[in-house]
């Protein structure tokens, strides 16, 4: 058993010499293959990939070159990127745009594409007239509260239902109008 436990001292000693052999690193191939690796479980941003890449301790040129190239390639593309994200959000885990904005900006993507990203938000292909921004934000936070409607029918009292549902949708970025007004839709009878 002492063979095979190691002190977190020895993890640290380990990750630092790891850190070391890369950053002695030329080659781009290497690190390109590092970043493939990375690209390899989800799509990501190019500021994520260049902040992972940094991380491991390649060169600062190298990361910067390897996400330029990928650029060229199209495996990094931030406007797709924010469109997916923000269409993955609207599908599984509805977010109001402030949260949206907010994710997208810790995963590096300028305001510019952020705000592209949104404006496109609720433009369905096939789908007849193009919702503005809080049209798919009234319709995201209903289809969280619809997501939630069995815990929130818990509640038997209208008033506090609608203030859990309410703050339910204040935590996950919507607008206090918004709030509001889709809150106020959850009718007196809990089984409804």
């Amino acid at each position: 058993m002492a063979g095979r436990a190691r002190t977190a001292q020895e993890r640290r000693e380990a990750a630092e010499a790891r850190r070391a052999r890369r950053a002695a690193v030329t080659d781009p191939d290497v690190v390109m293959e590092a970043a493939a690796a990375f690209l390899a479980v989800r799509s990501r941003s190019s500021e994520e990939t260049r902040r992972r890449l940094r991380h491991l301790g390649y060169p600062h040129g190298l990361c910067d070159q390897v996400v330029e190239r990928l650029e060229r390639l199209g495996y990094l593309d931030d406007h797709e990127f924010a469109r997916a994200w923000v269409e993955s959000r609207d599908r599984a885990r509805p977010r109001g745009a402030v949260a949206l904005r907010r994710e997208l900006q810790l995963k590096g993507i300028s305001d510019a594409i952020i705000a592209a990203a949104l404006e496109g938000r609720g433009h369905a292909p096939g789908a007849g007239t193009p919702a503005d921004g809080s049209d798919a934000d009234r319709e995201a936070a209903r289809k969280l509260l619809s997501k939630r409607a069995r815990s929130l029918a818990r509640e038997p009292d209208a008033y506090r239902r609608r203030q859990r549902a309410y703050a339910l949708l204040a935590r996950n970025g919507f607008a206090p109008d918004v709030c509001q007004e889709v809150a106020a839709t959850l009718t007196d009878d809990p089984m409804s």
